[in-house]
């Protein structure tokens, strides 16, 4: 049977949604990517990285032993539900080194291992069979399921449905996953399935930047912030995708603005966090006043953050900067209403 390792299948990014017979559509989840093998009472979870996720879930490999069948390998998604919405930074702090803990997230912030592929049954191998086929065999599979901790992951292949699910759920969908119907498991390539991402944008104040590294000439980032409800700006991301003659040219365009008040409360990722490659990274940082409004593109937030780096739109020198307030990045999260 496939081996614990095992690249899972990965997507391609694109613009659009593609149309056509030949496709089936998923809801992109915003999770850890997991693959989840069984062999008789031994059941394991690995991360999309190849690493083990078994003891940061004690709840899913429980879950998952009780299945009728013996021998599986699966492809899902884990996530937190919280407060009626999914949770990545719920789901960001189970991964705790103390056991204790672990128990104590299992308990009060429980996650879900919604699956969307079926990669072998009974000992037998799946993926060179075409989607189409492993899909219906992941449908019969899911009888067993509990529909609580496990569930199975929609699916399509009417692309109208995928404008209904944007429609139900609004900002709140991550984005939609489009998978060849015709074509074998595909892992570790990015051959058989795309991704497109949702995208929203926000005018944001720049409140600072940071030098690129081993450089006084030329910015790295530009560093972002939003107004809350106490008037305060608070850091909310980063914005880093500027060719490189763009970085130089920045620096004069921010050099009238240099100095107090940058960024209210702590400065911007003060602490390191226990992700960071870089844990001794100078986090300091050239203050600007709040003049500056730049609008940016991004897909994803957390904790009052954009998670990822931010792409420049435009800027907005019509934009007053106390427009540029937190209520931008809020969106109810309807995804849940998916798995109804």
């Amino acid at each position: 049977m496939i081996p614990f390792g095992y690249p899972p299948m990965e997507m391609r990014a694109v613009a659009d949604v593609p149309d056509g017979p030949l496709w089936q559509y998923e809801p992109k989840w915003d999770g850890f990517r997991c693959l989840a093998f069984r062999e008789g009472g031994d059941v394991a979870l690995q991360s999309k990285a190849g690493q083990p996720l078994g003891r940061y879930f004690p709840e899913i490999v429980d879950a998952l032993a009780r299945l009728g069948t013996a021998r599986y390998v699966l492809d899902g998604e884990l996530v937190v539900p919280l407060a009626g919405a999914l949770s990545f930074d719920a789901l960001q702090q189970r991964i705790h080194p103390a056991a204790s803990r672990v128990a104590m997230l299992a308990k009060a912030t429980p996650a879900w291992y919604l699956i969307f592929d079926l990669l072998a049954e009974d000992g037998r191998d799946l993926v060179d069979l075409p989607l189409a086929e492993r899909r219906e065999r992941l449908e019969r599979f899911a009888g067993q399921l509990d529909g609580e901790t496990l569930r199975l992951s929609p699916a399509t292949r009417d692309r109208r449905v995928v404008d209904d699910w944007f429609a139900r759920v609004g900002g709140a969908l991550d984005g939609v996953i489009a998978k060849r119907v015709d074509a074998k498991y595909a892992s570790g390539s990015r051959d058989a399935a795309v991704k497109v991402k949702r995208v929203r944008t926000a005018d944001c104040v720049v409140g600072g930047f940071r030098y690129a590294k081993g450089s006084t000439t030329q910015v790295g980032s530009l560093l972002l912030g939003l107004y809350d409800d106490d008037g305060s700006l608070d850091y909310i991301g980063f914005c880093s995708a500027f060719a490189a003659d763009e970085k130089r040219a920045l620096i004069e365009r921010l050099r009238p603005y240099v100095g107090e008040p940058g960024f209210d409360g702590a400065a911007p990722d003060a602490a390191p966090s226990r992700w960071s490659r870089d844990p001794d990274r100078d986090r300091s940082y050239v203050k600007l006043k709040h003049d500056l409004v730049l609008e940016v593109a991004f897909d994803q937030v957390t904790g009052g953050r954009i998670r990822h780096g931010t792409r420049p739109v435009r800027w907005r020198p019509d934009k007053s900067p106390r427009q540029c307030t937190t209520e931008q990045l809020a969106t109810p999260d309807r995804a849940l209403a998916l798995l109804d």
